[in-house]
């Protein structure tokens, strides 16, 4: 009987100590994963005992003895003891009562879109979406055969602020086990990056390559490493970037959890070198600043979801649903202060085709800013751009929300079936009926240009006046509308459509006195409103 008992004991290590190799799950009783794990070890060990079982059957069917379960049984039992226990704990932490614990995961303020939004920058506007980051970027590994048989393009595509820049950066990838081997010695030795705003392309190559990645093995995997490092640590996501100096890292983002699997947060991240191997836990209030993503997309959107139902309380989010709020199906991310920002509307419960507001949430800190800007959803926007030129049967991306004249302003690109950008629209938030979409060709700047010129003075909110004298003019036509040129006295530049103040300026001549009204300042502003004509 001992040396059953050996044997069990002995086949249990065994597989204990193989499938951690294989699947490396965290040793954190937090994890559903471990004890997922602890479940499959107590039913191989049972499964061994079945010699010992068969033994001890006249255990389970004699009266004098029924009261002492049989040492080979009681593996068994432990298995429904833990699962009835995970349930108890999850129930007890659940929503239903700890309702305000949920609505608190993530601190929204309120914020002010104009003061707080800065104003578009087309120069730093990420246009492309991730399905044609991704065409450019298998046309970009296309072109370097000496590479193609050997690596592929992973799909990560992590949006990232760099050197000023909003750009996509992925590395490559080992083409399965056989290249692995092969090219092990000498690593990965290139990642590729996306300009998200002018679609260039380029395929960095670095001087030592990395050895550590997704789709290498046994050691040299990255998610084995990361593990294996760090045993007790629970990762969630793990994204590629770059640093200020352009070299490659893998950032981790270490989660905790309550009960069971509930009520996920990011504790801090780990930043791993995938050449060295070498790593460090930061805690989030010490992540460096050239870091982007923290916090994973899902997990915001999962916590914003939980602060717009549980305001007041788990039966109101049920029953009344009085003050709640969902967010809208789709996100997109902005660029702002050398940060990414996840952008988000949020909506009624009750299904409709408006938004009461939208988020916006930084990636690397999770601020977050409530902007309370009723308006048509994100779907109702594409839809209505898409109706612009329905003969075409154009998709559109999802909007990105910009700050055009001081005005929340969706922007779409339309695209055609092979993924081609075609035109940009854009659609006002809080009317969607005031769409304009335009030929991409003619660039994004004359896209929105055309788009203030149709919808008129009500979006091109002013932000200075000043009284000037006209020393010069001259108008022009451009694209079909007219334009009229002038400078004043200083010698400053101003240009107005003629839409903006079509019973003045024909009239206009050099001499003149004119209170106007424009936004910003620049070497050839752009004139909103004529307020008076001093002549």
């Amino acid at each position: 009987m001992k040396n059953k008992q050996l044997l069990s004991i002995l086949i249990t290590i065994i597989y204990t100590g193989i499938t951690y190799y294989m699947f490396y799950p965290a040793i954190n009783i937090h994890s559903l994963e471990f004890w997922m794990y602890i479940i499959s070890i107590i039913l191989v060990f049972s499964i061994a005992q079945i010699p010992n079982m068969l033994g001890e059957i006249d255990y389970l069917f004699s009266r004098r003895k029924r009261k002492k379960c049989p040492y080979s049984v009681k593996p068994f039992l432990t298995i429904p003891t833990i699962i009835i226990g995970i349930i108890l704990i999850n129930f007890i932490l659940s929503p239903i009562f700890n309702a305000k614990v949920y609505y608190n995961r993530i601190q929204v303020e309120e914020g002010n879109f104009e003061e707080e939004v800065k104003e578009v920058d087309f120069n730093k506007l990420p246009l492309l979406d991730r399905k044609s980051t991704l065409k450019i970027g298998d046309r970009t590994m296309g072109q370097m055969s000496e590479l193609v048989s050997q690596f592929e393009v992973s799909d990560q595509y992590t949006q990232i602020n760099y050197q000023n820049e909003i750009i996509r950066v992925t590395p490559l990838e080992y083409n399965g086990l056989i290249k692995w081997f092969t090219n092990r010695k000498n690593g990965i030795k290139a990642y590729i990056t996306v300009n998200s705003t002018t679609g260039s392309a380029q395929l960095v190559k670095i001087e030592k390559g990395m050895k550590y990645a997704p789709s290498a093995y046994y050691n040299e995997n990255l998610y084995r490493k990361l593990q294996m490092s760090y045993p007790t640590k629970i990762f969630d996501s793990v994204n590629f970037e770059i640093d200020n100096e352009g070299h490659p890292y893998w950032i981790a983002s270490s989660v905790q959890y309550k009960g069971v699997g509930l009520r996920r947060e990011v504790e801090g991240i780990v930043i791993f070198d995938p050449i060295t191997g070498k790593s460090k836990f930061y805690h989030v209030d010490e992540v460096p600043s050239w870091v982007d993503h923290v916090y994973e997309a899902d997990l915001i959107l999962e916590q914003v979801a939980d602060w717009g139902k549980y305001k007041n309380g788990y039966w109101n989010s049920v029953f009344t649903q009085k003050e709640v709020v969902e967010t809208t199906t789709g996100y997109n991310y902005l660029a702002q202060d050398d940060d990414i920002y996840l952008y988000t509307g949020i909506t009624s419960v009750i299904s409709d085709e408006s938004n009461i507001g939208f988020i916006l949430t930084n990636m690397r800190t999770k601020e977050t800013k409530f902007y309370g800007v009723a308006g048509a959803e994100e779907y109702s926007a594409m839809d209505s751009a898409k109706g612009q030129v329905q003969q075409m049967k154009y998709t559109s991306t999802f909007p990105l929300l910009i700050n055009l004249n001081g005005k929340p302003t969706y922007l779409v690109s339309l695209k055609d079936n092979a993924g081609l950008v075609k035109m940009y629209g854009f659609v006002d938030v809080v009317d969607y009926q005031k769409v304009v979409v335009t030929d991409s060709s003619k660039g994004i700047e004359k896209a929105a240009e055309a788009y203030l010129n149709e919808v008129g003075e009500d979006t091109a909110k002013a932000k200075y006046e000043k009284q000037i004298i006209v020393s010069e003019i001259k108008d022009v036509i451009m694209d079909g509308d007219t334009y009229y040129y002038f400078k004043d006295q200083e010698g400053q530049k101003y240009k107005v459509s003629i839409k903006v103040g079509k019973d003045t300026l024909p009239f206009l001549k050099e001499g003149d006195t004119l209170t106007i009204a424009y936004r910003k300042e620049q070497e050839v502003i752009s004139v909103t409103e004529i307020i008076s004509n001093g002549n």
